[in-house]
């Protein structure tokens, strides 16, 4: 394999340092000059669960109504055009079985505004105010900003579900996952966006705030003493919280029961979505990830996969075929979209390419192209101020803590070996069919 993206990699300019703000309140600034702008997250870590999935969802979009000193969408809109441009959104991520609410920003670097210095202390402050001082009435959230954002909240649950693929995928996890927190969406369920008050939402808001362990990450180019004086100051209302703990994802190795179900669902579609979800047995005892990012591209992660060149391109049987993988969770999801009259066809030839890979009948080419695709999609992201807080976000949060970029010396030494032994246990569970209206 060519060196050239690995000595790009040794070649960025960004260093790591963590610090404790307070008890239960960690920081991790990326340092970087690179880009022109910087960003700050700060992360609320719960658990993933039905009783809560929709309104930590709901919250920071609560919260992004308003503030005490900046009471409704036109102050705060106001205030971040002072700040050159800030942005302030909602951010809501599901990593393995923890479910993390709270609000992103990214901002000008001070290196760029001329005359000014604060940029950064300035949108901390007011993210820290958005997060720790909504505007309220009567000690609850607004009515009108719940049920407005609510509505909003429905509606996406909703749009998912004009997006086949995503829906198969979706429907595909819930259903393998019905016994394991895993299998709650993301944004919650309709009945559950449904089911919230502000009087609910105000509670659950409290109980976060005074529990969850706060994750913040900062990218930029500020030196990490300032970051960490800057948020000192701004969550010096928010108290330590000494027992807060990252939450566990259960990893199952083996299907339950060793068995391989089957889940047909019809809609009133033209092409057939076939997912199937696997397990992946003893390589989740103790993930090796370089060889598990790696076996993913090379079995149907990637245009040069066997999925893509065998079940596609050559044989025409799917419109897309490809593989995803939760390395938190120890899920492997292939998500493809098929003629009725070919889901089998289609399906025996999915797991044949896992076969192909289990028995080693992996070419240096297919090898070659895998890892520089995992290499290439690495470096792409930490060419995005956003990309790279997302990277070392999900190294952070892992049951097996990883460097993003030493993770690509690792990737480069990957062998045919590796990916066989990391293939050797997988076993499908869940085949599911959305299928014509009969």
């Amino acid at each position: 394999m060519e060196d050239n993206n690995i000595d790009n990699m040794h070649q960025l300019s960004h260093t790591i340092t963590e610090t404790e703000v307070t008890s239960g309140i960690s920081l991790t600034c990326i340092t970087t000059d690179k880009f022109k702008t910087g960003c700050l997250t700060i992360n609320l870590v719960c658990e993933l669960k039905h009783e809560t999935a929709a309104a930590l969802a709901l919250l920071p979009r609560v919260l992004r109504r308003g503030s005490t000193g900046l009471p409704d969408m036109q102050a705060i809109s106001a205030a971040l055009d002072d700040l050159y441009g800030a942005r302030i959104e909602p951010l809501v991520r599901k990593k393995g079985e923890m479910h993390t609410t709270g609000l992103f920003a990214d901002f000008p670097d001070d290196r760029f505004i001329p005359d000014s210095q604060n940029i950064l202390e300035e949108t901390t402050d007011l993210l820290c105010e958005m997060l720790l001082s909504p505007n309220m009435q009567d000690s609850c959230f607004l009515d009108d900003y719940v049920n407005s954002e609510k509505a909003n909240l429905i509606d996406d649950i909703r749009a998912a579900i004009n997006d086949k693929r995503g829906y198969a995928i979706d429907r595909m996890i819930e259903a393998m996952c019905a016994q394991e927190a895993y299998g709650v969406n993301r944004l919650g369920s309709e009945s559950e966006a449904e089911a919230i008050t502000k009087e609910s939402l105000t509670e659950l808001y409290h109980k976060i705030l005074s529990e969850a362990m706060v994750k913040v990450f900062y990218c930029g180019s500020a030196k990490p003493e300032r970051v960490a004086t800057a948020l000192r100051s701004a969550l010096s209302k928010i108290g330590a919280r000494p027992n807060a703990k990252i939450p566990k994802t259960e990893v199952r190795l083996y299907p339950a029961d060793g068995t391989c179900r089957r889940l047909t669902e019809r809609k009133d579609i033209t092409q057939g979505k076939l997912t199937v979800g696997f397990r992946l047995g003893k390589a989740m005892e103790k993930p090796n990830y370089p060889a598990l990012v790696v076996f993913n591209s090379l079995y149907g992660g990637s245009i040069t996969s066997k999925l893509f060149l065998n079940v596609r391109e050559k044989l025409s049987l799917c419109y897309y075929a490809s593989s995803m993988l939760d390395k938190h969770k120890g899920l492997m999801v292939v998500a493809s979209g098929v003629d009725f009259d070919k889901f089998e066809t289609a399906l025996d030839e999915i797991m044949h390419q896992l076969k192909e890979v289990k028995e080693g009948n992996i070419s240096q080419w297919e090898l070659t192209s895998a890892k520089r695709y995992v290499i290439t999609s690495i470096k792409s992201a930490l060419d995005r101020v956003g990309g790279l807080e997302e990277l070392y976000f999900d190294s952070k949060i892992s049951a097996y803590p990883y460097d993003p970029i030493d993770i690509c010396e690792d990737i480069d030494k990957v062998t045919v070996e590796q990916i066989v032994d990391i293939a050797s246990e997988i076993e499908a569970e869940l085949i599911y069919f959305l299928t014509g209206e009969a």
